[in-house]
């Protein structure tokens, strides 16, 4: 089956090779035909590459200003509060789990023997930051919990037979 695969993929190279040649051989021969529609082509791609641009600029600003990547708008509301987290098999360490809404959090993910990968998921299950737990490397996490509640930890990445049991809890309120 392989072999058959390979002789058509074959075969169809050659044909689109040949065709390339073909068309390059012959594409002089009657350039001056071309001109009228070359000048034709090349006005309705101006045209069309601004459309395009017009149209999909403004809906990807619009989408990329969701990412929680925004360090100005998590940092407006005063000094963040900091989570160190340390990633191990299998079980998360924290300075502390409890945190104020409406107030930018900093949290501070390394792990202490393999990758993990350290998931914040709301009330709801839905997946709200995330970063990478390496040995001997700190990643940051810039987050502002803006609802109320328990959100669960979940580590994202396969780190051994207990995996599954890699859970916590960070606790969002008004201390």
């Amino acid at each position: 089956m392989q072999e058959t695969a390979w002789m058509v993929s074959l075969v169809l190279m050659l044909m689109i090779t040949f065709g390339v040649i073909f068309v390059a051989i012959n594409s002089h021969k009657r350039e001056e035909e071309y001109g009228p529609l070359v000048k034709r082509a090349y006005g309705f791609r101006t045209k069309l590459f601004w459309v395009v641009a017009l149209v999909f600029l403004p809906a990807m600003i619009f989408n990329l200003m969701d990412l929680p990547y925004d360090v100005s708008r998590a940092a407006g509301k005063g000094s963040p509060q900091v989570i160190n987290v340390t990633g191990h098999m299998w079980y998360w360490e924290m300075d502390r789990d409890q945190v104020n809404a409406g107030q930018p959090v900093e949290i501070h993910v390394t792990s202490a023997d393999v990758n993990h990968g350290f998931g914040i998921y709301d009330t709801d299950m839905r997946l709200v930051a995330q970063a990478q737990a390496m040995p001997g490397y700190t990643n940051v996490i810039r987050h502002t919990f803006n609802k109320e509640g328990t959100y669960k930890v979940l580590c994202m990445e396969y780190c051994g037979v207990a995996h599954h049991n890699m859970m916590t809890e960070i606790k969002v309120g008004n201390l």
